[in-house]
């Protein structure tokens, strides 16, 4: 009821679409909308495959556009792995501390501003939907392999294929944050209860992680097959959340303050209560880590454990990780303040819970990922007109707009926002992102924009249309001239004569009939399956008492750290 309360006016408002990526998210549903078991998209880098980016998120995104539209369906997607979370933690937080803490985890998971930051302002769909399913896949694990069950098996299978479906680096990297301090948990449990041999342990370990090896190659395998085929071996792009947040404050204050929140505050307790008990030991070790690599260039953390990753990935996804591991000290945190305290304790946690989650849905107001609200029906217009969409074209300061451009118009495009799935040789060897904040990346931007308008001729590219009088100079010296202009000449288009039309390319990165298949079925049919599985009723745990928790979980009985 909190998260419908907190999240469904916000997302109703249509606020996640100021966001970085949601156009993103949205332009890929649009597409399997009307290709389903045909992942090549011709609409940018003259066609590419997104066979490269798990397709689930997207997948539920254009079912629901039958019913709601493409916008309200992605907000649909996005409330309903808001309420996952609030299950996924509640469920992870009880291996690790009493049900009533457990209870206050799941109320901060609503609040809490890193799940904020990744919807109203970053727009990582694939991030969101992939670790609720994943925090629900770890108890069924604890209870495979701490007690041997079949029916926790089958759910932590298919639940961990569908997170992966869902989003690849989740399961890859949450295998280290989550999956081993839940194996660490069942280890140290292994001699309460049904006692458990270290053998058995050891044996079901091994064979939970073959089957889940299996089954991520199997419902992914036409991904598995492009990253293989064709990795990411392009010139590293620069992303603030890879800075030093110390030099740079303003990415600290993005990064570090604004999704954090009233988290920081936690810290310390963090700190004394992981390190002092036994049992929250692989969990803090978790978050730990989870937590330096967050901090971007700030510490060697990152670039030591990730390697070539730490150049590929953007930071905040860790600090999002980072916040989750965190969940269960928060609610142990809220059960001594508020027994200490009661009315006044519960108040100002509240007050707490409140600002954190206002400050980074607002931050998109503050600091907005675009500059300002683009129109760009008037340009697909255009592009769809008179024979305009023959040939392809770029854009220039438009920002993530060029996700809801593409959607708009028939007119395939050089650009994109999909920096993994981009193969053409001028986008991929200056270490610049899109074409049309080519400004932004110096001299690597503007020598891959002056090469791709060398090579127009070659892709069919005559159409250049531009909100941004800088590249004008550029443009003239290129051989291109004016031949319209848009929105009381605010939106100037250029063009080039003597450009053939653009031709599909027949590319070798192009996925087989059978892939495309494979693509619409398997992780689709995960979710499916996954929702069949979950019906399967477990068995009943007797509830454990408050009182039966150890007193040595606390770091002073009764008391609060000083």
């Amino acid at each position: 009821m909190a998260a419908v309360a907190v999240h469904l006016p916000l997302l109703l408002m249509k606020l996640p679409l100021k966001s970085y990526d949601t156009n993103f998210h949205i332009f890929f549903a649009s597409h399997y909308v009307h290709h389903w078991f045909d992942p090549w998209n011709t609409k940018w880098y003259a066609g590419f495959s997104q066979a490269t980016y798990p397709p689930l998120p997207q997948q539920w995104v254009a079912i629901f556009s039958h019913i709601f539209g493409l916008d309200l369906a992605y907000m649909a997607v996005q409330l309903i792995s808001i309420l996952l979370l609030v299950v996924g933690v509640y469920r992870f937080a009880l291996l690790w501390v009493s049900p009533r803490a457990a209870s206050f985890a799941a109320l901060a998971s609503v609040f809490v501003g890193t799940e904020a930051f990744l919807v109203y302002n970053a727009g990582q769909l694939g991030t969101t939907s992939a670790a609720p399913i994943y925090l629900n896949a770890l108890p069924f694990l604890y209870e495979w392999i701490r007690h041997g069950r079949g029916s926790a098996l089958l759910k932590a299978l298919v639940l961990f294929a569908t997170a992966a479906a869902a989003h690849h680096a989740t399961l890859l990297f949450g295998s280290f944050f989550f999956a081993l301090p839940v194996v660490a948990l069942a280890f140290v449990d292994r001699r309460e209860g049904d006692a458990a041999s270290t053998g058995s342990i050891l044996v079901r370990t091994g064979t939970i992680v073959a089957l889940v090896g299996a089954a991520v190659a199997i419902v992914i395998l036409p991904f598995w097959i492009a990253l293989i085929h064709y990795p990411v071996t392009q010139a590293p792009i620069p992303h603030p959340s890879r800075a030093n947040y110390i030099l740079t404050p303003i990415y600290g204050l993005n990064y570090f303050v604004v999704p954090y929140g009233a988290l920081i505050l936690a810290l310390p307790f963090i700190f004394l209560r992981g390190a002092s008990t036994t049992r929250l030991r692989p969990l803090f070790f978790g978050f730990w880590v989870a937590f330096l690599i967050g901090l971007g260039g700030t510490t060697p953390v990152g670039r030591i454990l990730l390697g070539r990753a730490f150049e590929v990935l953007t930071m905040e996804r860790f600090t999002y990780w980072a916040s989750l591991l965190a969940l269960p000290f928060v609610g142990l945190l809220a059960v001594e303040v508020i027994d200490r305290f009661r009315m006044k304790g519960a108040a100002t946690l509240a007050v707490l819970a409140a600002y954190t989650c206002a400050m980074a849905v607002g931050w998109t107001t503050y600091h907005p990922a675009d500059a300002e609200d683009i129109k760009v029906d008037s340009v697909a217009q255009w592009l769809n007109r008179d024979g305009h969409d023959r040939y392809s074209y770029i854009t220039l300061g438009f920002g993530n707009k060029i996700s809801r451009l593409a959607m708009e118009t028939n007119a395939p495009s050089e650009d994109g926002e999909w920096n993994s799935g981009r193969l053409l040789p001028e986008l991929t060897k200056y270490g610049a992102g899109m074409l049309t904040a080519s400004k932004y990346f110096g001299e690597n931007g503007l020598d891959a924009l002056r090469a791709m308008l060398n090579h127009a001729d070659h892709y069919g590219l005559k159409w250049v249309i531009v909100r941004d009088s800088y590249y004008d100079p550029l443009l003239v010296f290129a051989g291109w001239r004016p031949v319209d202009r848009l929105e009381d000449n605010t939106i100037i288009i250029w063009g080039k004569d003597g450009v053939p039309p653009f031709q599909p390319v027949n590319a070798p990165q192009m996925p087989p009939h059978w892939q495309g298949l494979m693509w619409g079925i398997l992780p689709f049919g995960s979710s499916i399956l996954a929702i069949l599985v979950m019906l399967i009723p477990s068995r009943r745990e007797e509830e454990v008492a408050e009182e039966d928790y150890p007193e040595k979980e606390r770091l002073v009985p009764g008391r609060l750290a000083s």
